[in-house]
């Protein structure tokens, strides 16, 4: 990985997006020891699926970056992310939920498969009664090889933060990211686009 082009891939996400959105950059799949390119490039906020590598990454780069939850987030783990994360985009539990104590996310399984995490549209109000601190929403549409198929996913998820007065919406991956913008996203999670 090169800091030139990481930088290079970065900014341009960044301009096309616009200064509305947060470009999130997913380093799941980011080594520790090639963490330093992306803070050399000029990558600017984080977004780690694993409590245990966001504790790692964290320790050797700390103030690099700013860092964000992506990932599914386990009671037990709640404790790490406390610590070090300005944003958790990924909350569907209650007792996660009640262990916070930074900004968070709700998300929201819009397909209804078993396999995607997150909590029933129907369920937003009751979480939202529970949890009023909950700042917007996030989704994770099924995957399709055309951007287009993202749409209804994203446009949905945008028309429920609206009725029920949220700003925030992260929606939005590598191969599908400039639809979610199209939509009201203000925060996009991608990694291939900027690592590749």
């Amino acid at each position: 990985m090169n800091a030139a082009d990481v930088r290079e891939r970065y900014l341009r996400v960044r301009d096309d997006a616009g200064p509305e959105v947060t470009v999130v950059a997913a380093t799941k799949y980011v080594p520790l020891a090639e963490l330093g390119v992306l803070a050399e490039a000029g990558v600017e906020v984080v977004g780690e699926n694993r409590a245990q590598d966001l504790v790692a990454k964290h320790a050797a780069y700390g103030d690099a970056f700013r860092w964000h939850f992506i990932g599914h987030l386990q009671s037990n783990k709640v404790k790490l992310v406390n610590g070090i994360c300005e944003l958790v985009h990924s909350l569907d539990s209650d007792s996660a939920a009640r262990r916070l104590t930074v900004p968070a996310l709700l998300e929201v399984n819009l397909t209804g498969e078993p396999t995607k995490s997150g909590v029933d549209p129907d369920a937003l109000p009751a979480w939202l009664e529970r949890h009023p601190s909950i700042r917007g929403l996030m989704t994770m549409p099924p995957l399709a090889s055309d951007p287009e198929a993202s749409r209804p996913w994203f446009r949905r998820l945008r028309e429920l933060a609206e009725a029920h007065g949220l700003r925030e919406l992260s929606m939005g991956t590598s191969q599908d990211w400039r639809v979610a913008v199209d939509e009201g996203a203000t925060l996009i999670r991608v990694g291939s686009t900027l690592f590749r």
